[in-house]
């Protein structure tokens, strides 16, 4: 079972414009690891591409940003799928913590990637 992805929210400003430092280098890890596909790319201003994976679009961009200070909040429609699914191995519960955001709580786990840009994927939980 694969994991719905349905929301992708930047840390800072832009999802769209995630600072890496080698836009075709970056490509199939995000490929293998979540399941994005190119949907687009570009050489101006700077090279950038488009990945999409269900209902979420996000930009890697060799925008001279440091990746170590961005990232990308993704909600899934179910977190233990996301998480085997990138790991390749079943989640434990110590794999996961509950975060709370306004008012709503995720249970949540995190990746950095090979560039530095870390990522937090969670599942909204009930009350």
């Amino acid at each position: 079972m694969k994991a719905v992805y349905k929301r992708a929210a930047p840390y800072a400003d832009d999802a769209m414009n995630l600072p890496v430092k080698d836009v075709d280098a970056a490509i199939p890890y995000y490929e293998k690891t979540f399941g994005f596909r190119v949907a687009a790319r570009s050489g101006e201003p700077y090279k950038s591409v488009v990945l999409t994976r269900d209902a979420i679009r996000i930009g890697l961009a060799e925008n001279g940003g440091d990746p170590t200070q961005e990232g990308c909040f993704f909600e899934v429609d179910n977190v233990e799928a996301a998480f085997a699914e990138i790991t390749g191995k079943p989640p434990a519960d110590s794999d996961f913590r509950i975060d709370q955001f306004g008012d709503a709580s995720f249970r949540v786990f995190f990746v950095v990637a090979p560039d530095g840009l870390c990522y937090m994927l969670g599942q909204r939980q009930e009350v």
